[in-house]
Formats: C-alpha cells, structure tokens, sequence
C-alpha cells in the first residue's frame, strides 16, 4: 500500500530499535502487517509504543535463527512508524508504515532487544528521459502482469496507472509482485530509482512470460482434462504457490475461525454477503501481499462494530427524574423536555410489544412517520452551563452506554461517514469507530460543538450528518468504508452548540433546541455547595470537614473573581482553593482550614472584576446596553460625544459590524428630528455636526441592531448634558418613527443585567413574554420597563418628556433626578 512520503518530514535518530523481519521486507512509503510473537519483540514493541513509535525494520538473513543475532541482519532497513491494530496472550498485530531507508552502522546493545546506530540512505534525486520511459514501462508491465495474476488487486493497477512519483512507483511494485526475500531485499539496496526500476522491469517480464506461458499451456490442455482434473490441479498449484508465499494452513485455520465469528453475528442479509466475500479473498490473498492486511483490517472492523446489541435498560421515567436531579440544578424546563421524551418512548416500546407478530412490521410510511416523532435534542448555551454532564446522565438514567465525539475543527466530509478502501490507511467514519467502542448500537451519542463545523475542498461535513440526523433515514447509514448498511436508529443522538448562526438551516431543521442559558448567583451558589466542592474535595485529596468554605466566601469568589454565564471559571477558583489549603495540610497546618472572604486574596490573588458600572455611567453621554453572545449575556457601555465641525460626520469606532452602524445612524437622525421636542437646542445640534459614538472593548467585534435604544439614549444624554439613572440597563431596536423593536436572547441579556447589579431594564414590550423564562429570583429583584417607544425609553433613562406630560395633565413637573 503506498503512503504518503514522510522523508521530507521526518528527521532519522542517531538510534533506534531494531525489529527482525522473517521473509518480510518493509519499503519506504509502503504500510504492512506485521504480526510480532517472540519474547523479545514483544518487549521492544512495547516500548517503542510507549514512546516515539519509531523503529527500523531489518530483514533477517536466515529466517530460521531465532532470535536473530546482529550478524544475521541485513544492513539496510526501514525506519518505520508504528500502529498496534490489536493484541492477544501470545502475539501483537501491528500495522507499519514505511518512513525512510536506513543503514545501520553497528548495534549499540542486544538485549533485553537489538538498538542499533543508524544514518540515513539517502536516494539522489534523477530526472530525464531515461527516467520517464522506465517509469512508463514499469507501470505498463505491472498492469499487465495484474490481468494475468488472479492474486494482485485490480486497484493496485489502477493506482499504479495514476502513480507519476518514480520511487513510489519502484516500492510499490516490488511489495506488490510475489518475489523471493532476497531480491525484495536487493530492490531496497538500490540508491538510483533508475537502478530499482531496471530490475522491476526485468522481474516484470520474466513473471509476465511464465505466467503467459502457463496460461497457454492450461488452454491447451485443458480440453483434455475433465472437471475433478482441473479443479484437482489448480487447487495442488494453488497449494503450492501459497506453501512458497506463506504458511497455508495457518490462514485457512485463521479464516475458518473468522467464518465461525461470522455465523454468530446478527448481521443484515447485505453485510453478511460483503463479509464472505471479504473473507473469501481472505483466503485466496497471500500473507505476504499488502493486500491481506487491508482486506485483514476490514474484516477486523466488521467484527468490531455492535451488529444488534443493545445495552439499554427498561426506560423509567421516575427513575429518570432521580438521575437527572442527582446530578443537575435548577434547569427544570430542560429537564421536563427530556422527560417529556422519554416517557413518549417508554409508551411507544410498551405498545409496539402488545401488538401481535403478525400486526408488528408497520407500512414504510407509517414507520417513517413513527421515526420522525423522535427529536434529535440539541442543547444550546455558552460555556460551562451543563450541556455535556446533562448528555451523560440521560446515558446513566437510560443504563446505556454514553459516546462523546468533538466535532469542533472537523472540515472534511470523510471524517463521518469514511474513506474509500483505495486509499493508503483508509478507516471508518468518526460515528461507526465511536460505535465500535461504545460496543452497543444504542448508546446515548453527544455530537458536541456541532457549531463548529468547517467546511473545505474535502466536502461539508454538515452534508453527512444531514442522514445521520434524519430519524427517517439513519436506520440504513452507510460508512463508505465499509460499503453497507448500519442500523442507527435506535442510537440516541444528542447534539450541543455555543449558538445556532454557525449550524446551516438544513441541519438545524432536524433537531429541536433546547436553551440553557447562565446560572444566578444563587445558582451558582447551590452548585458549587452541591457538586463543585464535593468533587473538588475528593479530586484534590481531602477529607470532609479539613477544608471549610462558607456559602458568603462562594459568593464573594462569584463576585470578585469569575464573570460568566457558567460555573467553570468557578469550577476552577474552587480547585485553585482547595489545592492551597491541601499544601499547607501536608505542611501540619492545623485543620479544619477556614477560608472566609477575606481570605481569598492569599488564596487567588487580587480581586479580578469589580463593579465598575456606576463609574462608567456617571456622566452624560453614557448608557448601559445589554448583548447576546455565544459565552452569554453581558453588559455593553454605548459612548457618545458631539464637536463643532465643519461638515456634519458620524464617526463610529468598536469593531460595530453593518447593522449596529445603521443602527446608531437610524438614532442620530431620531434625535436630530425630534431634537426641540426632547428639549434638546436645534442651534446647538447643528453647530455640533461631528458626532462620534464609541462602544468599548475596541478589539472585539460586535453587531446586531438591539443596542439602538441604547445609542439614541447615549446620544441623548450627551445632548442634555444630563446622566442616565445609575441602575439601568436597556436593550431594544429603533425605527425612524420611534417605535421600538423586538430583539432575541432576552434571558441571558436580563442574567447579565441582573450580574452587573443593574436593577431597572428597560425591554420593548413585545418580548413581555420572554420574561417568563427569567428564574423567579431575578424577576422580583428587577424592575422591567416594558417600551413600545423612544419616548418612555427616555422618560426612564434620562427623566425627559416628563414635564410636557404634566403640563398636559394640568400637574406640576416631577423633579429630575
């Protein structure tokens, strides 16, 4: 099999491990099996396993010696990289992958293995005429010789049609074709490519002569010969080419057993088909062909994957409930969903088993409207929220094994569903290998980061999951390594995601998402008291009771040093405490070690966060806005500053993308058409042409059009030379008429508000509705303004338009604060 040159990319030790090879040589940019039983292989495998993975691979001169002694060691070898496919008590099956040529100039020990000093071989680079036409003849003989031997792929002529590489040509050729060991060996000899191709191509015609001539003779003969003769005869010429390339009956007993493995398997009509017909090139293909390890591997893969078995327990929903209690606070809604879906299942199961055999297959349609009831769930939130944990105790309420695959920088189709078996090191798809260890065909399946899906010239990896996500289709996925179907219906797949804009609209379509947005501080609280402090305790070594950290020190560490919507910052305060506390445990500081408040200066440093808010606000032309990202919500301070000016200029600056720009535009034209009626100096505001709106952190990018009502406010406030309220906080879109809009992540924007203390939030009055997701806690401890204009957004923020309502009601103006 040839692989991709790594000469260029690997550098040769000084020394390496040497393993003998017994009628085998190993070519640079070639792959083969190797099957290792002796003692001292066993050893030197091992060890090179548990390092760099580089070895040389030498060939022994007497294959009988055992074990081979360095004088009985060809100089030249491969320096090779080695892949363990598999092991039992008596051997280890390995897959090397050629690298490099390698000399080796003597052996620095023997013992408990052969370590020898090498240096590398190099080849000199050849171009020209001679060159082109030895690789045109080489590859035109090979293929030739591949329509003669029943033995040699029909793809290997293929990929030696497309070979254009003279050395990969000549190493594929010679581990090809059936050759002695030692004229393999005098091939890996050669340095010139020219000089290795001159002797393929002699090997070539003389194999290619004896072969035809066979072939003439058996046509002549063979109307001669009856059909027990025949079959008598090619099976003694079979017998004999086999006994010179390999030990026959060790493979035949080897693929007996694996036909007995096969007859146990519940396997469907088609893969059990491919799998004979595997096995039976199996049987037909020498070991020493680089075609009976790729065939070896398959056969291996098919025996892996869990054709059947199912793992899961009898759904209970109450016992569901426990578990997810047990291991999750707070998240009810999420937590009623998945519960909701369970029981649905439990019905389902319970009913499909009371109807009779006879009444029990359903219609194709009816079981596709069956199969698309069942929601692909995809949680969604920022950071540290529990969407992972929440996917493990579904598996654990389930009693079903639980699969985690990262998709995140995944860009190439074939990752999930596989590579074709023509290429070099071909494996499954990521989903058929992860089924494979999960070793059930109903696992609880985590796609997580499903988000962060990347596309390139290699396919769109969201394409494939398109079928793998569709309950209607998945039940006959097929990997295209190994070309047949593979029942994925009853896996339950679970996806989470930082946020939907990254995931495509066809892909999106088929899950149902389920939002879990960031934690109280009283949340927070409850969770580390509950889990964070117990598992930290018992990670970090420490008995309960040894290390005490009251609930006012939890809080002061959610102030002071973590701000997100998650607990995993917390998490790790947590651990950075208790790992303290546990050095001055084994320094005999006497227990138990409190640390309160005051105390986590010494423990995590200075404060990192502090309430700045109501200095950021405390003078005009400052507001308070409320955003959406992927990590949760946050609080954005708008700036604005108007100067005289020649021409009238709105110069924006923050990274604010297109839409957040026509937003502060739509703002600067409200305010300058209703400037004398917000009591705003006409005079003033067209001497002041150049206005500049400015939106902190300046390097992080930002866009959206909810900060509007926030940029009309700022404007505003600068225009008056009036402050906003200290404690409030807005979010909302703007029309040119005035009206405000409704924007999206109402709940974690409200979160962030809540975190930043600030506690009136002015919201448009169209998203009333999602304040009943906000936890009860920060409802009552915030004051929401509902807006349907600019109007009562600037009767809150700044206290204007308040007089004019008075006047119109005959009362006194309220005073302005």
């Amino acid at each position: 099999m040839a692989t991709e040159s790594k000469v260029e990319l690997v550098s040769i030790p000084d020394v390496l491990p040497v393993l003998p090879l017994q009628d085998t040589v190993l070519f640079p940019d070639m792959a083969a099996p190797i099957l290792v039983g002796q003692p001292r292989s066993f050893e030197l495998v091992n060890a090179t396993l548990r390092a760099d993975r580089l070895a040389a691979i030498v060939t022994q001169k007497n294959a009988e010696s055992v074990p081979a002694r360095p004088e009985e060691l060809y100089r030249v070898g491969t320096m090779a990289l080695l892949h363990e496919l598999g092991r039992d008590a008596a051997s280890i099956r390995l897959m090397a992958q050629g690298l490099a040529r390698v000399r080796t100039v003597d052996y620095a020990h023997t013992e408990p293995y052969l370590v020898a000093r090498v240096e590398h071989a190099p080849e000199p680079r050849e171009q020209g005429v001679e060159l082109d036409a030895l690789v045109r003849k080489g590859s035109e003989l090979f293929v030739r010789l591949v329509r003669t031997a029943a033995e040699l792929s029909d793809d290997l002529a293929a990929a030696v049609e497309k070979m254009t590489d003279a050395k990969q040509l000549a190493y594929l050729i010679a581990a090809a074709v059936p050759l002695p060991t030692a004229t393999r060996q005098e091939i890996l000899e050669l340095d010139a490519v020219s000089a290795r191709l001159r002797r393929l191509v002699a090997i070539l015609q003389h194999e290619i002569s004896v072969r035809e001539l066979i072939q003439r003779i058996t046509s002549e003969t063979a109307q001669e010969m009856n059909k027990t003769q025949r079959e008598f005869i090619l099976r003694k010429h079979m017998e004999s080419i086999q006994k010179e390339l390999g030990d026959v009956e060790s493979g035949r007993a080897e693929v007996r057993a694996l036909r007995e493995r096969l007859e146990e398997l519940p396997l469907s009509e088609d893969a059990r088909k491919e799998a004979s017909r595997e096995l039976d090139r199996l049987e037909r293909t020498p070991e020493a062909s680089p075609e009976h390890g790729v065939i070896r591997t398959y056969v291996d893969w098919m025996f892996k994957l869990p054709w059947g078995k199912l793992t899961g327990a009898r759904i209970d929903v109450e016992r569901a409930r426990e578990v997810l209690d047990q291991d999750h606070y707070d998240l009810e809604r999420i937590k009623d969903r998945i519960l909701d879906y369970l029981a649905v299942k439990h019905l389902r199961e319970e009913r499909e088993a009371e109807i009779p055999q006879a009444h029990a297959a359903p219609s194709g349609r009816a079981r596709t409207r069956a199969l698309r009831t069942e929601p692909i769930l995809c949680f969604l939130g920022p950071p540290g929220v529990g969407k992972t944990s929440l996917g493990q105790s579904i598996a654990r309420a389930l009693g079903r094994a639980f699969v985690r695959q990262s998709l995140g920088g995944v860009h190439d189709e074939a990752e999930i569903r596989g590579h074709r078996r023509t290429y070099v090191g071909a494996m499954p798809g990521r989903i058929v290998q992860a089924l494979a260890r999960a070793g059930a065909a109903d696992p609880v399946f985590m796609l997580d980061e499903i988000d962060k899906l990347g596309a390139s010239f290699h396919g769109d990896p969201s394409a494939a999951l398109l079928e793998l996500l569709d309950p209607a289709q998945n039940h006959a996925f097929v990997d295209t390594y190994l070309g047949v179907p593979f029942d994925l219906s009853r896996v339950l797949f679970i996806c989470t995601a930082n946020t939907t804009e990254t995931i495509p609209s066809p892909l999106l379509d088929r899950m149902e998402v389920l939002t879990l947005a960031g934690y109280t501080e009283q949340d927070k609280l409850q969770i580390a008291t509950r889990y964070l402090l117990p598992d930290q305790h018992a990670a970090n070594g420490l008995r309960e009771g040894e290390v005490r950290i009251p609930d006012e020190a939890v809080l002061a560490v959610i102030r002071r040093y973590t701000r997100e919507a998650g607990v995993r910052n917390l998490e790790r305060a947590l651990a950075t405490i208790l790992r303290k506390a546990a050095r001055r445990i084994t320094q005999k500081a006497p227990t138990p070690i409190h640390v309160g408040p005051d105390d986590l200066r010494e423990y995590l440093g200075p404060t990192r966060f502090f309430d700045e808010v109501a200095e950021r606000i405390d003078r005009p032309g400052v507001a308070a806005g409320l955003s959406w990202t992927p990590a949760g919500g946050d609080v954005l301070f708008v700036e604005a500053s108007m100067v005289r000016g020649a021409e009238e200029k709105l110069i924006l600056t923050g990274m604010l993308g297109s839409v957040m720009r026509e937003s502060a535009e739509a703002a600067l034209t409200y305010l300058r058409a209703n400037a004398d009626r917000l009591g705003v100096d006409p005079h003033e505001m067209d001497e002041r042409r150049v206005v500049h709106v400015h939106v902190p952190a300046g390097a992080i990018p930002k866009d959206g059009p909810s900060a509007g009502i926030t940029m009309l406010v700022a404007l505003a406030s600068h225009a008056l030379g009036r402050a906003v309220h200290g404690d409030v906080a807005m979010t909302g879109e703007i029309t040119l008429r005035g009206k405000v809009l409704p924007v999206g992540g109402v709940k974690e924007k409200v979160l962030a508000a809540h975190r930043a203390d600030l506690r009136t939030v002015i919201l448009p009055r169209r998203n009333e509705g999602d304040l009943e997701e906000v936890p009860e806690e920060v409802r009552r401890a915030c004051r929401f303004v509902l807006a349907e204009s600019v109007d009562e957004v600037l009767r809150e923020a700044l206290g204007v338009l308040q007089q004019e309502e008075a006047e119109a009601r005959g009362a006194p103006p309220p005073p302005i604060h």
